[in-house]
């Protein structure tokens, strides 16, 4: 059993584990310095603005952060240590309004309070107390002020540097993570490109190529959003929401019990989540992909589409795929708006409602009001405990699209493939062998059947026969594009399965029908590139063939630029560079398939005259359409419905007056009649 796709995202971004790491820990840093900002907030309120109204008693003007007031000097009692000389004389400084005033004695620092005609009333559960006191002028309040500037300037200053040291560790955080999931996509999409390599050919056959392209293309980018944007940010709001979560615990339990509350509804909204969009996006990505196989294959048919008047139907094809894709969007669209920001902005306000509702309920206990520190904080932290909430609902709908796109890739990483083997083997010499092979492309249904010939190295052999008969077959087997359900094949004596696919192409040459070429430059179309392959090898090759009488009369000679499938040269130079980019491999075996079949008399003739050269000591296969090319063949084998019919040279063949013979006849007699 396969493990899940979950698990299995989770198991490429462990071979990155480092970066992830320190990444991490840069962010539990940068959230805990961060955090710590309502805390000072709180300190520096309840500490040093409201703190210093409460109980100060009379202190030695020696003594530090003492208050001057009509010739005595007051220290806070709570900063009186047991070494100093303080007298019994208490006071207490009480702000009413915006105004504070100063008592000779100690009353309640709970309770509502008002003044009228300089009495001081204060009203707690017990009843209402009334004390006689003096207004402080803006100069004697500003002199209880100044002990508490400098800690106040301090502790701003500490919170500044804490931002900044958080907001280096927060850069940090988010290149190692971001780096880290680059890294992972990239290493994904390497042996996602690289499984396309060793699936079967059939794969290929059955699949649009857009389709397969939007699976390394479209679908990886939605992974590589899964890393560096949606599990990053999962993942710092997860940390932030712990830290949050720490700090309301250290500031009152109660309420931090209420707040987890939001745990569970997150996890069941995910899940519902999860239910719909996995099944959304499961058919928005497959349409996308269909609409990627419909658009590269309306543009590579774009000739036949016009010239079959098509473009109409064409369109239709193109708008039920659209129209699918936006229906589910749409659904989509409905399932975010219905849980994401006005589901949070709900809970967000009950969450305020139950907070007030739990202070308010607190506040009627006039001996139990809570301090504008304390609040400042409860609100700060709930705030910020919403922000992450917020940003892990908004990351639901990329990682629905995440996991969908993964399916889909390991999906293809999961069909059975081969390891692609690039070890060299000796040169084989060519001599091929058939052994009572049989062959289908799907199950029963057998194109070749029993099939048995031999190919001496050096000989020039050539298939011929109607459409169907099983010559392209053949070359699909010997190249091991194919492996036969029955029989055996060897090259000099050794089983082809006994080396892998490439080692048995690496010999080997092929020239197919329609000529495929790759952008560059002619030059690199000859070489593919191999450091093997010199540029003056490429040019021999190019003039053996004769390819030479065009190309020199190019602005850039053999550097002349090839487009995309190389639609600016005609199929007769396209067949020349590819017929020169296989010899210039020197292969012990050439295959021709059907080579010659599109291509114009002189062109044709150009070829024949490199053949007789260039089949030297090689041993040449050759799928004819045209007879007239093959007559100079050792052996010509006839196929038909997948059975070898007759075999000889040309003259045996004539002289047999079979299958060979009607299929000439009839070619000749066509030529005769366009003449």
């Amino acid at each position: 059993m396969k493990p899940s796709t979950e698990k299995r995202l989770f198991q490429y971004a462990l071979q990155f584990k480092k970066g992830i790491i320190i990444g991490l820990t840069c962010l539990i840093v940068a959230v805990t310095l961060e955090l710590a900002g309502p805390l000072i907030a709180k300190t520096i309120i309840d500490d040093y603005i409201l703190g210093v109204e409460g109980y100060w008693q009379e202190a030695s003007s020696e003594e530090q952060d003492v208050v001057p007031y009509q010739d005595t000097f007051y220290k806070r009692v709570d900063r009186i240590s047991s070494k100093e000389q303080i007298t019994n004389n208490t006071v207490t400084l009480f702000q009413i309004g915006t105004a504070y005033y100063l008592l000779d004695e100690e009353v309640p620092l709970q309770g509502k309070r008002s003044v009228e005609d300089g009495t001081i009333s204060i009203e707690t559960g017990d009843g209402i107390l009334t004390y006689q006191g003096e207004k402080l002028s803006l100069a004697e309040v500003t002199a209880f002020f100044k002990p508490e500037q400098l800690p106040i300037l301090l502790l701003l200053g500490l919170y500044m540097l804490l931002i900044v040291i958080a907001g280096v560790f927060q850069f940090f955080k988010t290149f190692l993570l971001q780096k880290s999931a680059n890294q992972i996509v990239k290493k994904m999409r390497n042996d996602l490109f690289a499984h396309t390599q060793r699936v079967p050919i059939d794969y290929f056959v059955d699949q649009p190529a857009g389709t397969i392209l939007a699976r390394i293309t479209n679908d990886t980018e939605a992974i590589r959003d899964l890393y560096e944007r949606v599990l990053s940010i999962i993942v710092t709001s997860a940390v932030y929401m712990v830290g949050i979560f720490v700090a309301l615990f250290i500031l009152d339990v109660k309420l931090a019990m209420i707040c987890l509350a939001i745990i569970p509804m997150l996890f069941i909204w995910m899940k519902v989540y999860k239910h719909f969009g996995t099944k959304y996006n499961t058919v928005i990505r497959a349409t996308n992909s269909e609409i990627n196989g419909n658009i590269n294959e309306a543009i590579q048919g774009m000739p036949i589409i016009q010239a079959f008047n098509r473009e109409k139907r064409t369109k239709e094809e193109f708008e039920i795929l659209n129209e699918r894709h936006y229906k589910f969007q749409r659904k989509l669209l409905k399932l975010q708006a219905l849980t994401q920001y006005n589901l949070v902005t709900v809970i967000r306000n009950l969450t305020f409602v139950g907070f007030i509702w739990y202070f308010g309920g607190a506040s009627l206990d006039l001996t139990s009001i809570i301090s504008i520190g304390m609040l400042y904080a409860f609100v700060d932290y709930i705030t910020r405990l919403f922000e992450p909430v917020t940003d892990i609902v908004n990351q639901l709908p990329l990682l629905e699209q995440a996991r969908v796109a993964g399916n889909r890739v390991f999906e293809l990483m999961d069909l059975d493939g081969e390891e692609v083997v690039l070890e060299s083997i000796e040169k084989y010499k060519g001599n091929i062998v058939f052994d009572h092979v049989s062959f289908a492309y799907k199950e029963e249904d057998y194109v070749l059947k029993d099939i048995s010939f031999q190919v001496k190295s050096g000989e020039t052999v050539a298939f011929v026969g109607h459409t169907g008969s099983g010559k392209s077959s053949i070359m699909n087997l010997l190249f091991r594009f194919y492996d036969p359900q029955k029989g055996k094949i060897t090259i000099d004596g050794y089983s082809t399965s006994e080396w892998s696919r490439q080692q048995v192409r690496s010999y080997m040459g092929i020239v197919l029908q329609d000529p495929f070429l790759f952008s560059g430059t002619i030059l690199s179309n000859v070489t593919m590139n191999d450091p093997g392959i010199t540029k003056e090898r490429a040019i021999q090759a190019l003039k053996a063939v004769g390819a030479d009488r065009f190309i020199e009369k190019l602005p850039k000679s053999y550097e002349e630029v090839v487009t995309e499938g190389g639609t600016t040269y005609s199929l007769g130079e396209r067949q020349l560079i590819s017929f020169a980019r296989a010899l210039a491999f020197d292969p012990a075996i050439l295959i021709l398939d059907e080579a010659t079949a599109n291509i114009d008399t002189e062109t044709e003739m150009v070829i024949q005259q490199a053949l007789e050269v260039l089949k030297q000591g090689r041993t040449t296969l050759v799928i004819a359409h045209r007879l007239s090319t093959i007559q100079q063949a050792d052996t010509i084998f006839v196929l038909e419905h997948g059975t070898i019919k007759e075999q000889g040279n040309h003259e045996q063949l004539i002289h047999e007056k079979g299958l060979y013979y009607q299929m000439y006849k009839m070619q000749q007699g066509k030529i005769k009649a366009a003449v």
